[in-house]
């Protein structure tokens, strides 16, 4: 039975910004500090391959002291929207209506809500009232992947089914306005807020790239390099200088053994689609795939023009790519990293 990724829609926040823009306001938040460190501050913004990114809130919200509470409040009232904007986008593509839906699945990890999202979306599209729930939290930017996985194992189980992974986060709503260590002040420059949408099916007479397999790959004894500290602040970000190195070390044992499981080797992928964390890991996987003839043109695009949106961000690049009129037979895959530490792959064939 094969299962199909049928379409992807990405719904971008209100507020918007490209990082030029942005200096000013860094700057203020930089007052009192030495001008030396001020220096080096601005020029990791201007120096993080993200010319724009958007926002639940707009900058002078960002950089208020507004409390924990009001930030999760913008984020929940935030994150329904962007999530059923996305949605009936996705669903629109696939020619389908939210009653089509059996089984939806919620990712984010930069707020906190109960009930959880997929519970405000059954209410307000109307959904199937025996729709099949699943929230993914405090998995950070593998949920996407990870939440496509858990899609297709239902749906493989399943004849004549569809699923909906919907992915929001806003990682501006957890910069620390008192924390000028180099962790918060780089992933501000990285990071920006987004919302995509994904449906996959099982119905035999459906279109779309076919998941071919998947696997995670859980790295050992590295717990602390990323994640998030909850703090009465907020969610502070944890983030390990040594994650680009680690990537490259293991990435090995990430990529070959799942090619060589599916009797393919990497010259057989037609398409990286990679989740970009940042300039440094995507320069590490670029020179990893570059000696190879591959290229992950998309994934650097994507990580331009919105930021590393957490678990959605892997999603835009997908979109890309499903969007394109790719040739019947085309293979691709599709990773991420997040917390624990792991990495999620998916192989697609077209």
């Amino acid at each position: 039975m094969a299962v199909r990724i049928t379409s992807v829609a990405k719904q971008l926040p209100k507020h918007t910004r490209e990082t030029k823009d942005i200096l000013p306001f860094v700057e203020f938040w930089l007052q009192g500090q030495e001008e030396r460190f001020k220096r080096k501050v601005l020029k990791i913004f201007e120096n993080a391959a993200v010319d724009r990114r958007y926002s639940i809130m707009d900058a002078e919200e960002v950089f208020l002291k507004t409390s924990f509470e009001e930030k999760n409040d913008i984020y929940i009232r935030e994150s329904i929207k962007l999530a059923e904007k996305s949605l009936i986008k996705a669903l629109d593509k696939a020619n389908l209506k939210p009653t089509d839906i059996d089984y939806i699945i919620t990712v984010s990890c930069t707020g906190i809500m109960i009930p959880s999202l997929d519970a405000y979306l059954i209410n307000s599209l109307k959904m199937k009232q025996d729709v099949v729930r699943l929230p993914v939290t405090e998995m950070g930017c593998a949920a996407g992947v990870s939440g496509i996985i858990y899609a297709k194992n239902f749906l493989k189980a399943n004849l004549n089914k569809r699923a909906a992974v919907i992915a929001v986060e806003s990682p501006t709503a957890t910069f620390q306005l008192d924390d000028y260590s180099m962790v918060n002040i780089v992933s501000a420059a990285i990071f920006g807020d987004g919302c995509a949408s994904v449906i996959l099916s099982s119905h035999e007479d459906e279109s779309g790239p076919e998941i071919k397999d998947e696997a995670m790959y859980h790295f050992y004894d590295a717990n602390h390099m990323m994640g998030f500290k909850l703090r009465n602040t907020g969610l502070q970000m944890v983030l390990d200088q040594s994650v680009p190195q680690t990537i490259a070390d293991h990435f090995p044992k990430i990529i070959h053994p799942f090619l060589e499981k599916n009797d393919l080797t990497i010259e057989d992928i037609d398409h990286l689609v990679f989740h970009p964390g940042g300039k440094k890991i995507v320069q590490t996987v670029e020179d990893l795939f570059g000696d190879l003839g591959k290229n992950i043109d998309d994934t650097k695009e994507v990580l331009r023009l919105y930021g590393n949106m957490s678990s959605a961000t892997v999603l835009y690049v997908l979109e890309r790519f499903i969007d394109k009129d790719l040739p019947k037979g085309d293979k691709g895959i599709m990773l991420s990293f997040g917390p624990g530490f792991s990495a999620q792959r998916i192989l697609l064939e077209w």
